[in-house]
């Protein structure tokens, strides 16, 4: 038993240290701590290598998005921190709501395109999980509430198409993903009401 474990650790090192940076990062940023970017970083290039492995070439790209966007929220964190002692929440208008699920959309049928001619596994599943993660990581990065009602629904998708391609350790995270952004929504929206009333 112990060298079943031994040996699936050493196989699958990578996926975990990308579910455990993955979990850790998520859960300091419900918490609205800077600190979680760098974490969140590490993850991103964790599973940027997970997901190249098992053919997942959308969500392999959108490692590399990550990456960007997780250095732009780390910077527009600590510069909120700088000016305001705090990362305060900001609020999202319903133009650029509907805006970005309407890019979310346009975006999902292009890269599906795209990835369908070019081997992905889950062209089109996959290319509408990826965009909607970038709208999803550009909200969250800009300290909008919502990031984390769209988070939701992304991650409980995920969780069916990680275990389709036998990726169970990100499937379990999927599941605890679910369950941090349902806390991470209820504290933003307690600070943004704390905001108001301030």
């Amino acid at each position: 038993m112990m060298t079943m474990i031994a040996n699936y650790l050493v196989a699958h090192w990578v996926e975990l240290a990308g579910f455990l940076t993955t979990w850790i990062g998520i859960w300091l940023t419900t918490r609205r701590l800077v600190i979680c970017w760098p974490v969140v970083l590490a993850a991103d290039i964790f599973y940027l290598i997970v997901f190249f492995r098992a053919n997942l070439r959308s969500d392999a790209w959108l490692q590399v998005f990550f990456i960007a966007f997780t250095l732009y929220g780390w910077w527009n964190w600590a510069r909120g921190v700088r000016k305001e002692g705090e990362v305060r929440v900001d609020p999202l208008s319903v133009r650029v709501w509907l805006g970005g699920l309407a890019a979310g959309a346009v975006g999902s049928v292009l890269l599906g395109e795209y990835m369908q001619h070019h081997g992905a596994a889950l062209p089109y599943m996959d290319a509408a999980l990826a965009v909607y993660s970038l709208v999803a990581s550009w909200w969250q990065a800009r300290k909008h509430t919502a990031n984390w009602w769209l988070w939701i629904a992304v991650d409980a998708v995920y969780i069916g198409e990680y275990v389709y391609k036998d990726l169970w350790l990100t499937a379990v995270l999927s599941a605890g993903l679910v369950l941090l952004a349902v806390l991470g929504l209820r504290d933003w929206q307690r600070a943004a009401a704390s905001q108001t009333a301030a």
